[in-house]
């Protein structure tokens, strides 16, 4: 039998076999083009300043750094550059705790003062370390309290003795009763682990992850030892930055003070996907929604709950956390069905990192998205510094309702208080009263304007909306000290 080849179909059966084998990678690419653009946005608008990786189906598709890591030398960021990692710490704790109970060191449902001897019975034989864990203990966060910047945030405590500042606190429920975020839970936690292990909770973590997972980038954070490409933390001033204020690392503790790389944040992920670290039995009470948390619900050290992609019927299972401390701002989401991973690490405060996580995870499901928009509060804060408040007012007012601009209530809040702080009392106002109209439904909003009507001496309209913020959160301790201060007179 004679085999006639015809050079057309073999040339033809080649584009079909290279078109197969690379179709996976032009699909990567693509994404990743698609990411690298709205990043390259985010930071081209001031919104974004750090390190980002991106997994799809347990493979890296794109990593990288955008900006300064340090500002003063002009070191950019890099995949491999160690941000401190805020609240994203809190996971890294559950798994320490959760091995002590897999191994039978700890138990979840017994009272804390089992194996906290000194602490105050009359709340701790309340408190399990499941409340601690899912935030449902009662026991006021340490970190919002009014005191704690001025009074101890720069000084450096042994665990035992930060207990102490907050152990005799009366809880602000039954725990149990509800979800209310407390880093001061989480400090306990490292405590107990301290208590229980006879070992550092900073050990804790090296021995029995980091060093496991080969994570050699990641760490406790210590001011004063020297950490090779440690980025340093800024803080957004109006258009300009500011290094962030300091904070002994001796205070976030278990609740914030590790710090990592991107690529070191891979592992992890990769990790959980693993028993390398705890069997599943114990692995799935991590990632278990135990309690309802406002949209979402909480796990442990972890928000748990769905993502809309695309169009409202879309969902994706999304376990995420995020952290914020001084000078940095994190966010770390995982989609286990898919294997998707989304790494953002930020050394310029507070942005909204979610807003860009939700545009990747689109991105990743072919979903339309939004393309980064400037910020109205800078473009705002620019026209009032060169052309003053009323050109201002006219600018917010012009470009409020353009697609072309975003407001977050947090970055004009923030410039409310620069104005302020500069004594430029009626621009403070002014942008308050702004950001009062265009997020009627934050009590912090209404603290802040009635905070700059009391400077002003304008106590009639102080008193007015500080009420006001507490009718919205009666939580906020703040205005009730100020309305008890402004009674008096």
């Amino acid at each position: 039998m004679t085999i006639i080849k015809n050079p057309l179909c073999i040339r033809v059966l080649h584009v079909v076999i290279l078109f197969l084998f690379t179709t996976n990678v032009i699909i990567a690419q693509t994404k990743a083009e698609k990411i690298n653009e709205v990043m390259r946005l985010y930071n081209e608008y001031g919104q974004f300043n750090g390190s980002i990786l991106v997994a799809e189906k347990g493979k890296v598709i794109y990593k990288k750094g955008f900006g300064l890591a340090n500002m003063e030398w002009n070191i950019p960021n890099q995949p491999n550059t160690k941000h401190r990692l805020g609240s994203i710490t809190k996971q890294f704790t559950a798994m320490l705790i959760i091995q002590l109970v897999e191994q039978g060191k700890l138990a979840l449902d017994v009272p804390i003062t089992k194996y906290l001897s000194d602490y105050p019975k009359m709340t701790g034989d309340q408190i399990t370390i499941h409340h601690l864990l899912t935030h449902t203990a009662g026991i006021p966060n340490y970190t919002s309290f009014s005191n704690f910047y001025n009074q101890h945030s720069r000084n450096h405590f042994e665990p035992e003795e930060f207990v102490r500042v907050f152990a005799d606190s009366t809880l602000h429920f039954t725990p149990g009763e509800k979800f209310e975020y407390s880093n001061s839970g989480y400090f306990l936690l490292g405590y107990i682990i301290e208590k229980v292990s006879g070992k550092s909770y900073e050990q804790m973590l090296q021995d029995n992850i980091f060093t496991p997972l080969k994570m050699n980038d990641t760490g406790y954070d210590h001011h004063k030892t020297i950490i090779q490409n440690r980025a340093s933390g800024y803080e957004k001033y109006g258009i300009s930055y500011n290094n962030a204020a300091y904070l002994d690392m001796s205070l976030p503790y278990a609740a914030g003070s590790m710090y990592s790389t991107a690529e070191d944040l891979y592992l992890w992920d990769r990790a959980l996907y693993t028993n390398q670290l705890v069997s599943e039995k114990y692995k799935d009470l991590i990632f278990t929604p135990h309690i309802k948390a406002g949209k979402r619900n909480y796990g442990y050290g972890w928000s748990v709950g769905y993502e809309l992609t695309g169009i409202a019927k879309d969902s994706v299972n999304m376990i995420e956390h995020g952290g914020g401390i001084n000078g940095f701002n994190t966010n770390i989401a995982r989609i286990p069905q898919d294997q998707h991973l989304i790494v953002l690490l930020n050394n310029t405060g507070r942005t909204s990192l979610q807003n860009m996580r939700d545009v990747i995870i689109n991105i990743l499901y072919d979903a339309p998205y939004e393309k980064p928009k400037k910020s109205l509060a800078s473009s705002y804060f620019e026209v009032v510094t060169k052309e003053g408040i009323k050109n201002g007012t006219t600018y917010f007012k012009k470009y409020k309702s353009s697609d072309e601009y975003i407001l977050h209530e947090a970055e004009m809040n923030t410039i409310g208080y620069i104005f302020l702080k500069e004594n430029k009392i009626e621009e403070a106002i002014k942008t308050f009263e702004i950001n009062v109209e265009a997020f009627p439904d934050s009590g912090n909003v209404y603290d802040s304007l009635g905070e700059a009507y009391m400077i002003n001496g304008d106590k009639e309209l102080a008193i007015k909306n500080y009420n006001k913020s507490l009718e919205i959160d009666s939580k906020n301790e703040n205005a009730v000290k100020m309305l008890v201060k402004l009674k008096k007179f």
